[in-house]
């Protein structure tokens, strides 16, 4: 605004001067004290400085992205990470690529963090809570301080609504489905995700799938079977001889989970395409988050309160869950942002890099046996994921 207030007054101050010369020529008895001296206007044309550019203002579509703002930034004595995450996020036509990676990459780090920091034993529900109840501050935080609508643009809530109301419901079926299910199978449904939104994005968003990304999704898929091979053997026979804990469920029940679980994939299939045409419409992939996070918080909590005990944490499990809390919450807006710049079948292939992270950091570490199995798996998505990467990213059609 002030860039523009000077701008005005710039030319304001030139069309006094000049309607001045006129009088002048035209009749001599203008008065001095009518004339605007040049040090009145000066301080008018002043520039003002040059705005700062962050995470929170680069939020549009790749097509719209400055460049030269983006060049000039990385030239200011800024910190490598601060680059890397700006050039990320809007620097560089792999960007939506990038951010997938970064979001699994993320999750892969909360698989850790909770492994190795195990502390008490939190219900599910209580956990989800606490996810979705700082997911929901951040994001009101992030909109506030970008200057971005809250609720978002009025031509965007429904689709943010529909985005919030799916997105729960996929969120309470995962975690019915992982008490019912053994730990593998539960695993195994939920990253059938990605197929659910490539189909679900040729029905919805009418995008093209392509040959090659059926095969990278195959692909990828295929590697998850492989790297749990052994534990649904070792886990289904346990359950049929009857030795496994009361939580896993037999006969039409087992059935019944199994499709409970299908549909949380399905709904989640479905909630990344209206994730991706939110982000889109409003140029603003966190108002996505902040919609899921405003119905899931209630949600979870009555679900929380109803369905299961409540354990108070200790102080250790209450920071814990905090920074997985926070972490989710960049994972949750690097996913909506590469759905936003990127064609879906391409960009949910490279989620399947989770897996293969997390089973390479267990071997390392010699947590996991490594088997056969685990390595072909690992190969598979990591060859998926370089043949997405080599393909590049899918070219926009400008409207």
């Amino acid at each position: 605004m002030a860039s523009i207030d000077s701008i005005d007054a710039g030319v304001g101050g030139a069309d006094i001067e000049h309607a001045e010369h006129m009088v002048e020529l035209a009749a001599t008895t203008t008065s001095d004290s009518d004339s605007i001296s040049g040090d009145q206007i000066t301080p008018l044309l002043a520039q003002s400085d040059k705005p700062k550019i962050n995470i929170f203002s680069v939020a549009f579509s790749r097509r719209k992205v400055n460049k030269e703002q983006v060049a000039r930034l990385v030239e200011t004595d800024t910190s490598s990470f601060t680059q890397f995450m700006l050039w990320a996020w809007s620097g560089s036509r792999y960007s939506g690529l990038l951010c997938m990676a970064l979001s699994s990459s993320i999750y892969c780090i909360m698989e850790v963090v909770a492994d190795v920091f195990s502390a008490q034993s939190i219900p599910l529900f209580e956990i989800a809570f606490s996810r979705c109840t700082i997911i929901l501050l951040l994001s009101f935080i992030w909109l506030r301080k970008s200057g971005q609508p809250i609720f978002g643009p009025a031509n965007v809530r429904n689709l943010l609504v529909s985005r919030a109301l799916i997105g729960n419901i996929s969120l309470l079926s995962f975690v019915y489905s992982i008490q019912r299910l053994p730990l593998s199978q539960a695993i195994v449904l939920s990253f059938t995700t990605p197929i659910m939104a490539s189909i679900a994005a040729r029905i919805i968003l009418h995008e093209k799938l392509k040959i090659a990304e059926i095969g990278g999704l195959a692909c990828s898929f295929f590697g998850i079977l492989f790297i749990f091979r052994s534990m649904l053997n070792t886990q289904g026979g346990i359950s049929k001889s009857g030795e496994e804990s009361g939580s896993n469920v037999h006969g039409i029940q087992h059935v019944y989970a199994i499709l409970i679980g299908l549909f949380s994939s399905i709904a989640g299939g479905v909630t990344y395409c209206l994730v991706r045409a939110a982000s889109k419409a409003s140029d603003q992939p966190v108002v996505t988050v902040f919609s899921f996070g405003a119905l899931s918080t209630p949600a979870v909590a009555v679900c929380a309160f109803a369905f299961q005990d409540f354990v108070l944490p200790q102080f250790y499990s209450f920071f814990l869950m905090v920074v997985l809390g926070i972490l989710a919450f960049f994972a949750e807006i690097l996913l909506a942002r590469g759905l936003q710049l990127e064609k879906t079948s391409k960009v949910v292939n490279i989620q399947y890099l989770e897996v293969a992270l997390s089973q390479l950091w267990g071997m390392g570490l010699s947590r996991v046996v490594p088997s056969f199995g685990r390595l072909v798996g690992c190969t598979l998505i990591f060859v998926s994921a370089c043949f997405t990467m080599f393909l590049g990213p899918e070219k926009e059609i400008e409207q």
